[in-house]
C-alpha cells in the first residue's frame, strides 16, 4: 500500500466487496499516516505541549480523530456502546479556535501518550470489523453506516492538516525529522510575478445528491455566477515578492491593512509572517520540524489578514485593483486550467496529497496553463467568507460542521496544500478559517472589476435554531409564558432558602433558561449536545444580542434581533458560561452543582437511563434535580429499549413518571407534585406547535 497514493474513493459505482476492500485500505492509510504524523514529536513530553495557546495540546488530537469515529457511530446508530467514555468525552470538542473555547489546562488530566495509542488501537480493529462485517450496498448515501465511516476518515485527514501547523508550532527542539516527512530541498531565485488573463465565463458549484465522492455537507447545493475577464497572477506570491512589503514597512503602516487585520498585528506584535525565522546570518524558514534557509523562490505562507494588507499595498504601488480572488474568480482559474478530481489523476498535478514532499516547493514547479500552483503548495486565500449554497441542509450526524462557520468570519481557503489529501483535494471541497488563522496558507491575487459578492447575512437562518433563538428569547404567543424562564423561575422557587452556589442547565439550547437561573445562582454551566445551539448561546453571553430570521410564509422571512439588555439579564452575563457536551457522557469536571435542570432534554436523549444514574454524582448533598419532559418517546432518538415509559409491560402501560420514581428513589426524593409547564414554538406565522411538559424535582438524599 503505498500511502501516498491514496485518494477520495468512488462511491456511487463498482462491486461492494471490491469497494469493501477500497475503503478498508483507505482507512489503514489514513490511521497509519495519521500516527506517522506524530512521529515527528521528540518525546511523550512534546505531546503536552501548547503550540497555540487557544488550541489543545496535540495529545488532544491524537485522540480526537480516533474518538470522532466512535461518537459519530454512536449518533448513526451503527453501534450502540462506547470504547472509552472518559476519553471520548475528553477528547470530543474543543477543536475550532473560538474565544469560548474552554482551554484552562487545570479542567484536563490527559492521559499517557501510551494510553492514548492503545485506545486508537481500539478503534482501528472496531473499525476493522466493521468494515468487514456490515452490509454495504452502492451507492453509499448520506444515510448509509459507510457514510459515517467515511465521515470518520475524511476528518482524520483534515486534521493532518491542522495537527502539522500546530507541530510546525512547537519548539524547534521537541521534533525530529522523518523520513516519511522529508522537506523539498530545491530553492533559488524567484521569478518575476506577472499579471496573466483569464477568459470570463460562467461557474457552476455545489454538488447533487448522488455526487460519486464523500463530501461535507457545505459542498451540496447550488451556485452559479457570471464572471467578466479577469487578469490572476501567474505565481503564488513568493517570499522574495512578499519581502518587498516587510521592507517597505508594511507591518508598521495601518493604512494597508482592515481594522481587524491591524487589530490582530497590533495584538500580536507581528513584524512578519510567522513561519519565517529571524536570525544574525539570514532569514530562515521554519518547515514543519526543520529551519532550513528562506527559500525566495516558495510560495509566502500567511494569514488572510497579512495577504490581504499585502494587496492594498501592491494595489496602491501599481495603481491597479488588485485583490484576492473571490471563490468564484478561484473556480474559473480551476475550470479554465482543466484539473480533475485525484481519482482520474495519473499522477499529481502538483504538490499535493503528499506525492512529493511534506513541505512547499519553488512557485514555478507546476504549470497549469498560464498560471503554476491551481492547486497545491499551499492553501490560497480568498476574499469570501463561506456560505450556504443554495438548497444547503446540515447533515443530522455533523451538525456543527459548517453552520459555525456561516458567521462572515471565516474565510474560504481554495486549492489545497501539500499535504492536502481525500477530500481535500478535490474541487467541490470547501474549507474555512478564522481570517487571523495560520494554515499551510498563502495567495496569488488578481486584478479584477468583478464584484466581490460577500453573502454577509449576519442573521441566524438555519430554520430549527431560529426557531429555538425565538422560543428562548421572542414574544410569548397565545399568552404561554416563555418556557425557559418557567423552568426557570420554578428551579429559583424550589432552592428558595437552599444552597445557590452552582447550577447546571442540560440541554440549555440557546441559553435562556442559563441566564434566568443566574438572577438567584452565583454560576449558572449551560450545557447542549448541539453545537448550533451551543454557539448561539456563547455568543449571546458573549456579544449580548442575536440575530435570526423567521419563515413568514414559504420563502419570505422576517428579521429580529434580541438583546440580554432588554431582558434585563444583561449584568449577568459573567456569571453564565456555555460549554457543548453530551448528557450521557460528560467528562468529570461537570460536577459539585446544587440544582441541575435538565429541561425537555430526556426524550432527546440515547441512553436516558445512563444520564438519571450518572447524574447524582454532580450534585451536591441535598441538591435538586428539576426534570421537564413531554415524554416524547421517539425511535429517531432512543432506541425503544432505553424508553424509560410510552410503552406496554406484560399488556399494562408503563408511564414514564412511574419510571422515574423507579430509577431515582434510591437516591432521590420527589419533592411536592408534578407541575404542568406548556411551550408554543414558532414555525411560521401561522403554524406553532404547542406541547406541556411535566416538571418534577428530586431532593438527593
Amino acid at each position: 500500500m503505498d500511502l501516498k497514493k491514496t485518494h477520495s474513493l468512488v462511491l456511487n459505482e463498482g462491486d461492494p466487496e471490491q469497494k469493501r476492500a477500497e475503503i478498508q485500505e483507505y482507512f489503514n492509510a489514513t490511521f497509519t499516516i495519521d500516527e506517522l504524523l506524530y512521529e515527528t514529536l521528540k518525546d511523550d513530553d512534546a505531546f503536552y505541549l501548547r503550540a497555540d495557546r487557544l488550541r489543545h495540546p496535540l495529545i488532544f488530537y491524537f485522540g480526537h480523530t480516533a474518538s470522532f469515529f466512535v461518537n459519530k457511530l454512536l449518533i448513526a446508530r451503527v453501534i450502540e456502546k462506547r470504547i472509552n467514555p472518559r476519553l471520548e468525552a475528553m477528547f470530543a470538542v474543543g477543536v475550532d479556535e473560538m474565544s469560548w473555547d474552554d482551554l484552562d489546562e487545570t479542567h484536563y488530566d490527559w492521559p499517557t501518550r501510551a494510553e492514548v495509542k492503545a485506545y486508537r488501537d481500539q478503534v482501528r480493529e472496531l473499525i476493522t470489523g466493521l468494515i468487514k462485517t456490515l452490509p454495504l450496498t452502492l451507492p453509499i448515501t448520506w444515510e448509509s453506516p459507510f457514510w459515517a465511516i467515511m465521515m470518520g476518515i475524511e476528518h482524520e485527514r483534515i486534521h493532518l492538516e491542522t495537527s502539522s501547523v500546530l507541530i510546525r508550532q512547537l519548539p524547534i527542539d521537541r521534533v525530529c525529522r522523518h523520513e516519511f516527512w522529508e522537506i523539498c530541498r530545491d530553492s533559488g531565485a524567484a521569478p518575476e510575478n506577472e499579471l496573466v488573463t483569464v477568459p470570463g465565463g460562467q461557474v457552476v458549484l455545489g454538488k447533487e445528491e448522488g455526487h460519486p465522492l464523500y463530501g461535507w455537507d457545505n459542498e451540496y447545493g447550488h451556485h452559479e455566477a457570471q464572471l467578466q475577464p479577469f487578469a490572476a497572477s501567474k505565481y503564488l506570491v513568493s517570499n522574495r515578492e512578499y519581502l518587498s512589503f516587510v521592507e517597505a514597512g508594511g507591518y508598521r503602516e495601518e493604512r494597508w491593512w482592515t481594522e481587524e487585520g491591524w487589530h490582530w498585528r497590533t495584538f500580536k506584535k507581528a513584524e512578519h509572517p510567522l513561519f519565517w525565522v529571524q536570525r544574525p546570518h539570514g532569514w530562515g524558514l521554519r518547515t514543519m520540524v526543520e529551519v532550513i534557509d528562506l527559500p525566495w523562490n516558495w510560495p509566502v505562507e500567511v494569514n488572510y489578514l497579512e495577504a490581504k494588507a499585502f494587496c492594498n499595498w501592491l494595489a496602491d504601488r501599481t495603481g491597479k485593483r488588485i485583490r484576492l480572488p473571490s471563490e468564484d474568480e478561484w473556480y474559473r482559474i480551476y475550470d479554465v486550467a482543466g484539473v480533475r478530481d485525484p481519482q482520474e489523476w495519473r499522477e499529481a498535478p502538483g504538490n499535493i496529497n503528499l506525492a512529493y514532499w511534506a513541505s512547499s516547493c519553488p512557485v514555478d514547479r507546476f504549470r497549469f496553463g498560464g498560471l503554476f500552483d491551481v492547486v497545491g503548495n499551499v492553501w490560497q486565500w480568498t476574499e469570501t467568507p463561506i456560505y450556504a449554497f443554495h438548497g444547503f441542509r446540515i447533515h443530522p450526524w455533523y451538525d456543527d460542521f459548517s453552520t459555525p462557520t456561516f458567521d462572515t468570519r471565516h474565510n474560504l481557503i481554495k486549492g489545497g496544500s501539500w499535504i492536502s489529501t481525500g477530500n481535500e483535494a478535490t474541487r467541490e471541497s470547501r474549507y474555512a478559517f478564522r481570517r487571523h488563522f495560520f494554515q499551510h496558507a498563502g495567495f496569488r491575487y488578481v486584478e479584477s472589476e468583478n464584484p466581490v459578492q460577500l453573502h454577509e447575512d449576519p442573521y441566524e437562518t438555519d430554520a430549527l435554531a431560529a426557531q429555538y433563538c425565538d422560543a428562548h428569547y421572542g414574544p410569548e404567543h397565545f399568552g404561554v409564558p416563555n418556557f425557559a424562564k418557567a423552568c426557570a423561575d420554578i428551579c429559583l422557587e424550589v432552592t428558595s432558602g437552599r444552597a445557590r452556589g452552582h447550577a447546571l442547565d442540560l440541554g440549555c439550547a440557546v441559553g435562556r433558561a442559563s441566564f434566568e437561573l443566574a438572577r438567584g445562582f452565583e454560576r449558572v454551566t449551560g450545557i447542549d449536545f448541539s453545537s448550533r445551539f451551543f454557539r448561539l448561546a456563547a455568543r449571546m453571553q458573549e456579544e449580548g444580542y442575536l440575530r435570526y430570521a423567521l419563515p413568514e410564509e414559504g420563502d419570505i422571512v422576517s428579521y429580529h434581533e434580541l438583546s440580554l439588555d432588554e431582558l434585563g439579564l444583561a449584568p449577568l452575563r459573567d456569571r453564565v458560561q456555555f460549554y457543548q457536551g453530551d448528557a450521557c457522557n460528560l467528562p468529570d469536571k461537570f460536577s459539585g452543582y446544587d440544582l441541575v435542570l435538565a429541561a425537555n432534554m430526556l426524550d432527546r436523549l440515547y441512553s436516558p437511563r445512563r444520564f438519571l444514574a450518572s447524574i447524582r454524582g454532580r450534585i451536591n448533598p441535598g441538591g435538586l434535580l428539576v426534570l421537564v419532559s413531554p415524554y416524547t418517546w421517539l425511535e429517531e432518538y432512543t432506541k425503544k429499549e432505553e424508553w424509560l415509559g410510552g410503552y406496554r409491560e406484560a399488556g399494562e402501560p408503563v408511564w414514564t413518571l412511574d419510571a422515574l420514581k423507579a430509577e431515582l428513589s434510591p437516591h432521590f426524593r420527589m419533592l411536592g407534585e408534578p407541575r404542568d409547564v406548556p411551550f408554543v414554538i414558532r414555525e411560521t406565522r401561522r403554524k406553532f406547535q404547542h406541547g406541556i411538559s411535566e416538571l418534577t424535582v428530586w431532593e438527593l438524599k
